[in-house]
């Protein structure tokens, strides 16, 4: 089917504004008689509050509040899933965190005081005027150690916050029948998000006593959270979305919203509060850490017989999101492969260390470094292509996962990985003390909330007496383009150019509810919820437009802007017209329509059977490193990203998830981790993260291939997470075929490199 908008590059609505530095982002606004916040930290991993006094910080002059955990209202978050969670999600989650500490902080930049004062200067001076007496505890830093029965307990109820089991045929037999086994151990590292617009947010009570917030967020459902806190009615909190500069699953938690909420509410004046760059690192949640223990076998023939895992994650000092993203790896484990026998133990533990949470590509790009690395190891140990070995074995149609899900459309893994694997050309030719190092590696990653979730997003779409549209959705736009998505959608189905469909709201009371914007639902959730309501609104033109061309509704085409009858282009009316007919004859021209995402029972967390997500997107990355033998350097000199889209709805936005992806992967292989020294960050600011500039990429070559099977809009799937998750598996793998030691931990330093060679037999 040939399409008219979908599938183009057209200019985004918020293109021109962004390059010319016009946005408005949460932290740019400011109100008459605002106060500006101020939050006071633990610089304690682990510590008991034994003297919290705020007396010569309330006395000083322009200071208008200053807020301990006694003034909270309701003292505690949930954690759980953002959105809607229809049933109990396999033993629910019942963990709580302060939303000011109160007698004990668990972690470094826990809050423990919020203050709001006249001036930013006049907020800092009272936060250094806040005493606070600390008497430090025995904490536990180390996700192994705090499995151990006499580990430091960061809560009264032990630190093992959650398992997930998943059994597959009999993994004594499969290993059995396995001519070759391997095993590895791997290592991944804390690592930050390091988004360019810091936790923001400006607050302010209306005119009818409606706490607003304005906020940089991912999650406009938040407002429930805000208002079970202030224990208010949740008609009374309203958010409304901004501009966000960069969110990668960070602004997917609860970060300013309660805190200035609080603020606002015991003060009654508008309030701004910002995260400094060193609180953004200390005071969000970060990727899990992981140790993954992987067993592998495989006949002499390559057949994969047997996989045995077992996953540790550190949660941090609170569970957030963790044990979702532990089930996203327990799901993801086996890589995308056949494998008849498969056993995988999770487990997700407190430890003192930062909270961890939502992060891009959410559990399942650990273990893709794990299940890669082993698919590379076994092909070593076979003595076969790696690329073949892989293709052997990858899923097809009708096959099952570990969970016992079937596949119900072709992956399209072997064409990815081709066209993957051709585009990076011929080798390099080797220089003097320089190795060169080319891998693959191929993922699959869900796209769209679990099953069980009973996931819903709703749009309005309406017509104009101009003939434009105009969608409400209120789906944050964290950059990725959702919001130009949504309008290309609208403008296929109902015959308009791109630049006569607006976009308006993402505002928690006046656009309709469209859940969160994470785990790449949106083109999924939204998208259809647009697609529904656009159709809705086109039969209704159609059928007006029919009565006066004197035609049957089916014969009605629209199409640039106008109505005419299929074969005869010139029995023609504007839509302008039509749309002014329709309204005379009280015909509607607007529908607000809902999309529920297909359900399923939830999964067995003792066996992990059962269907977990409704489907995946599947790619392949191609690299080729060149490592500098006396410094250890790594530099990737060429890269190639593969993915089935499904149907790019549009290209240019579509591309550009594909080189994000690979360009955040190369900063978490090669050089991203947050230092730690008993869950103290040594290296909380931007002089030593270090993330990747563009001296560090090469020149990205993205493929998007069309299989039209996904779930999402004209049969589109999601990118935003899956164009990440191969990166540091296919860095990994490039690194050891360069070095010719496996190569298990993250980050690739140059420092490590060197370790290995020296290491090395």
């Amino acid at each position: 089917m040939a399409y008219r908008v979908i599938g183009g590059s057209q200019a985004r609505a918020d293109a021109w504004e962004k390059v010319r530095g016009r946005p408005i982002y949460a932290g740019d606004l400011a109100l008459s008689g605002m106060l500006h916040g101020r939050i006071v930290r633990s610089p304690y991993a682990s510590a008991r509050l034994v003297r919290l006094d705020t007396e010569a910080a309330r006395a000083l002059p322009g200071v208008i509040a200053v807020l301990t955990a006694r003034d909270v209202p309701r003292n505690e978050l949930r954690m759980e899933l953002p959105g809607r969670m229809a049933e109990a999600t396999a033993g629910a989650v019942l963990a709580t965190q302060p939303v000011l500490a109160d007698g004990r902080v668990r972690f470094q930049g826990e809050p423990v005081a919020a203050i709001a004062a006249e001036t930013p200067e006049i907020a800092a001076r009272a936060a250094d005027l806040v005493e606070v007496e600390y008497a430090e505890v025995p904490g536990v830093y180390d996700p192994l150690a705090a499995l151990a029965p006499d580990a430091p307990a960061v809560h009264d109820g032990g630190n093992i916050l959650r398992r997930w089991h998943l059994r597959s045929g009999d993994v004594v037999e499969g290993f059995r029948r396995a001519d070759v086994v391997v095993e590895h151990t791997y290592r991944t590292p804390f690592v930050d998000h390091v988004y360019l617009e810091t936790e923001t947010g400006i607050g302010w009570i209306d005119a009818e006593g409606v706490l607003t917030l304005r906020v940089s967020t991912q999650v406009l459902e938040h407002f429930r959270d805000v208002a079970e806190v202030l224990r208010l009615p949740h008609g009374r909190v309203r958010l409304e979305g901004a501009y966000v500069g960069g969110g990668f699953g960070g602004k997917e938690d609860v970060t300013v919203e309660c805190l200035l909420g609080l603020l606002v509410w015991k003060t009654r004046r508008p309030v701004q509060l910002v995260f400094s760059r060193e609180e953004s690192f200390v005071g969000h949640g970060k990727r899990h850490p992981y140790v993954m223990r992987y067993r592998t076998g495989a006949t002499r023939d390559g057949t994969l017989t047997a996989l045995e895992a077992d996953l540790v994650s550190d949660s941090g000092a609170y569970a957030a999101l963790s044990p979702w993203v532990l089930l996203y790896s327990l799901v993801t484990a086996t890589g995308p492969y056949r494998i008849p026998h498969v056993k995988v133990d999770a487990t997700t533990v407190y430890t003192n260390n930062p909270v961890a949470s939502a992060y891009r590509c959410f559990g399942s790009i650990q273990t893709c470094l794990a299940y890669e690395g082993q698919m590379d190891a076994l092909a070593a140990a076979l003595g076969v292509d790696p690329l073949a070995l892989r293709e052997k074995n990858f899923l097809r149609k009708g096959d099952t996962l570990a969970t016992g899900q079937v596949l119900e459309t072709e992956p399209m893994l072997a064409e990815t990985m081709r066209r993957a694997w051709a585009g990076i050309g011929e080798p390099k030719p080797s220089r003097a003390a320089t190795r060169v190092g080319r891998a693959v590696a191929a993922s699959f990653t869900p796209y769209g909330r679990m099953c069980w979730t009973r996931d819903s997003a709703s749009a309005w779409v309406g017509m104009e007496l101009d003939g434009t549209a105009v969608v409400r959705c209120a789906a944050p736009d964290v950059g990725g383009g959702q919001t130009s998505s949504l309008c290309a959608i609208t403008a296929e189905v109902l015959g308009l150019d791109l630049e006569h469909v607006t976009a308006v709201g993402r505002d928690s009371h006046f656009t309709p509810r469209a859940g969160t914007t994470t785990a790449t639902r949106q083109l999924l959730m939204s998208g259809n919820a647009v697609l529904n309501a656009a159709r809705e609104v086109r039969r209704h033109l159609a059928g007006a437009a029919a009565a006066l061309l004197e035609a049957a509704p089916a014969d009605v085409v629209l199409a640039d802007g106008r109505a005419f009858v299929r074969g005869a282009p010139d029995r023609a009316l504007t839509l302008a017209a039509v749309v002014n007919a329709a309204i005379a004859e009280g015909r509607p021209v607007q529908a607000l329509e809902k999309y529920d995402a297909p359900s399923a029972p939830t999964i067995d967390p003792t066996t992990g059977q059962g269907k977990a997500f409704n489907d995946y997107t599947f790619g392949t990355h191609a690299i080729e490193v060149e490592i500098d033998e006396e410094t250890g350097q790594t530099r990737v000199s060429r890269l190639v990203t593969c993915f089935d889209a499904g149907r790019v709805i549009h290209r240019a936005n579509a591309e550009g998830q594909l080189e994000g992806g690979a360009v955040q992967g190369l900063g978490y292989a090669l050089m991203e981790e947050i230092a730690l020294d008993h869950g103290v960050s040594r290296n909380p600011h931007l002089a030593d993260y270090k993330i990747p500039t563009s001296l560090d990429v090469p020149a990205i070559q993205a493929v998007l291939l069309e299989s039209g099977h996904g779930l999402g809009p004209f049969g589109a799937k999601g990118l935003g997470e899956p164009a990440m998750t191969p990166s540091i598996a296919a860095v990994a793998n490039a690194v050891s075929h360069a070095l010719g030691i496996r190569v298990t931990e993250l980050p690739i330093t140059a420092e490590r490199v060197l370790a290995a060679r020296r290491a090395a037999p």
